[in-house]
């Protein structure tokens, strides 16, 4: 089982997102990059990034040149969005998560938002 916000973890949902029929959908003409910036981690903070284009997403650690938008929130609130514990748009409007960036795209874009919090719901990570 793969550690939350580890490089497996990042492997694992890359897999995940590709593999799975309703992202496949949302994704379907998205050409988008997401920076998460996770303070309070258990190791610090840690960034990483979602990029959905050409029909194929990628989950991976670090820093995501000329990301769309980022999104940044403490580690409680980011594992419990990836636990599907928390909605994502709930956290936004409770200021638990913080968005910066091209505001348009990211609203234009909830679906794969949302499908993407759903889909990291279901891979069993450690927290």
């Amino acid at each position: 089982m793969a550690t939350f916000l580890s490089e497996e973890h990042m492997t694992t949902g890359t897999e995940a997102l590709n593999a799975d029929a309703g992202f496949q959908g949302a994704m379907s003409g998205v050409d988008l990059g997401l920076q998460f910036e996770v303070t309070d981690a258990p190791t610090g903070a840690i960034d990483y990034y979602l990029t959905v284009g050409d029909g194929v997403a990628t989950l991976a650690l670090g820093t995501l040149d000329d990301a769309d938008a980022s999104v940044s929130s403490d580690y409680e609130t980011a594992a419990a969005i990836a636990k599907g514990e928390l909605n994502v748009q709930m956290a936004f409007m409770t200021g638990k998560i913080k968005v910066g960036g091209n505001m348009a795209k990211v609203m234009m874009y909830q679906s794969l938002i949302n499908e993407f919090a759903r889909v990291s719901s279901t891979l069993g990570l450690d927290f």
